[in-house]
């Protein structure tokens, strides 16, 4: 039993280009992370101080694990604050319960 071909998309990283192998309804995704990439890894090179392609790649790829990092620190501290937040309220209900039935 063969194995159907997979999905070959060609980017193009700073004038190269790259076949990249990708399921048919991730092409989107994979065209819009190679051009992000792009823009990146062309910042770097505008720059001047870093030369070679392989250098400017790493680089990108530092930058934007970084940047990934980050926006995973920030949902994780948001997630936490979303339980603070919970948890208060649920204190401030059963405060409220209590008070309520002092009245009565």
């Amino acid at each position: 039993m063969s194995r159907p071909a997979p999905n070959t998309v060609v980017i193009q990283l700073m004038g190269n280009d790259y076949q990249i192998a990708c399921p048919v309804d991730e092409e989107k995704a994979l065209r819009a992370s190679a051009e992000h990439l792009d823009k990146q890894m062309r910042r770097i090179r505008e720059k001047g101080k870093i030369i070679g392609l392989e250098r400017i790649a790493v680089m990108a790829a530092l930058n934007l694990a970084h940047e990934l990092l980050q926006v995973k620190t920030d949902v994780e501290e948001d997630s936490g604050t979303d339980e603070a937040i919970k948890r208060l309220n649920s204190k401030l209900d059963k405060s409220l319960n209590q008070l309520k039935q002092l009245k009565i």
